[in-house]
């Protein structure tokens, strides 16, 4: 029978349901393939992107150069525009202000081969440090009040180009998802004085049905009311609500649990398109005792339709039990 079953961190609804769902996980997405157009995002080929923000690369390598391993450019199709102010405005009763904003690609790697989960845990650790640095760097701005990092693996999660890459979009305003989570935390802290995200990694630790693994740092888990099939959050073990203020031999240990998580869905889905966002404090926040930073993973193996967008409801074919359950199992 299909489950109800509540977040209990924004109170949105989730419906369970086996049902629907003819072998774990439905069908795996296709395999990408790869075009004849010259990458942008390639070695040798600096020039076809703007000018870059940074790069890890030897000393003395000229900027916008081969040799680097990890490089940041201004998307050349920006969602949101960095120059200018926001003149808020408003018509009748509609509220608006200009594309204020700063989007940013991570090329991950040089070599178009290879995925983020395929490079060594030294290289994907120098990935999320370079999320830590320009989330400092764009923090300096006062007119910027959120940094979302996000990644979207494969056509069917939005990327529209084959080399490993993730983004980081700056937006003037807090989004109403990372809202939702920081109203539903804030609430459970005034009732209780606890943090939710510590209340539900004890839980969560101590029956170990919906863990994936866990190091001395991080946990991996399905959580209760998982909207997709597979889906998977990385949490720290202690308490910390800002992503950029990780000392860097913390960076390795979430470096080494993502790769890991990465494989086993791998291993399991078949190679399936996916995104990943982490969620962190607002910029202008200085630790929030109430939030607790974390990564939520989610494999697109299945479709948001009709009755999702009306509704609100999310219904997955997949309970997270059994999906730890498979992941677990699964070698990294």
């Amino acid at each position: 029978m299909p489950e109800l079953r509540r977040d209990p961190i924004i109170g949105r609804w989730v419906i369970i349901s086996t049902e629907r769902s003819r072998r774990p996980g439905g069908a795996p997405s296709p395999r990408e393939t790869q075009g004849s157009v010259p990458c942008p995002f390639c070695a040798g080929n600096e020039d076809k992107t703007p000018a870059e923000i940074m790069a890890f690369a030897p000393k003395g390598r000229p900027a916008n150069a081969p040799g680097w391993w990890v490089r940041v450019v201004p998307n050349k199709y920006p969602a949101l525009q960095i120059e200018g102010d926001l003149h808020r405005t408003g018509e009748d009763l509609f509220d608006k202000m200009d594309g204020l904003g700063a989007h940013e690609v991570i090329i991950e790697t040089e070599d178009h081969s290879r995925r983020l989960e395929d490079l060594d845990e030294s290289r994907v650790r120098d990935v999320l440090w370079a999320y830590r640095d320009r989330i400092l760097d764009l923090k300096k701005d006062p007119r910027f009040e959120y940094i979302l990092v996000f990644k979207n693996n494969g056509s069917a999660a939005g990327a529209s180009l084959a080399h490993a890459h993730s983004q980081l979009i700056a937006t003037p305003m807090v989004p109403i998802r990372v809202k939702q989570e920081l109203r539903g935390a804030e609430e459970y802290f005034e009732q209780k004085g606890r943090c939710i995200y510590c209340d539900i990694l004890r839980a969560e630790t101590e029956k170990k049905e919906r863990i994936v693994e866990m190091n001395e740092d991080f946990v991996v888990l399905a959580p209760f009311a998982s909207r997709f099939p597979f889906e998977t959050w990385i949490l720290p073990r202690h308490h910390g609500s800002d992503y950029a203020s990780l000392s860097e031999e913390k960076y390795l240990s979430l470096a080494r649990i993502l790769k890991s998580v990465l494989g086993r869905m791998n291993g399991v889905l078949d190679n399936p398109a996916y995104n990943f966002v982490i969620h962190s404090e607002p910029l202008k926040s200085h630790g929030v005792a109430h939030y607790h930073w974390h990564i939520e993973l989610m494999p697109k193996i299945v479709h948001t339709a009709g009755f999702e967008w009306g509704a609100g409801f999310y219904i997955n074919p997949t309970p997270p039990e059994q999906a730890a359950l498979y992941l677990r199992e699964a070698k990294p």
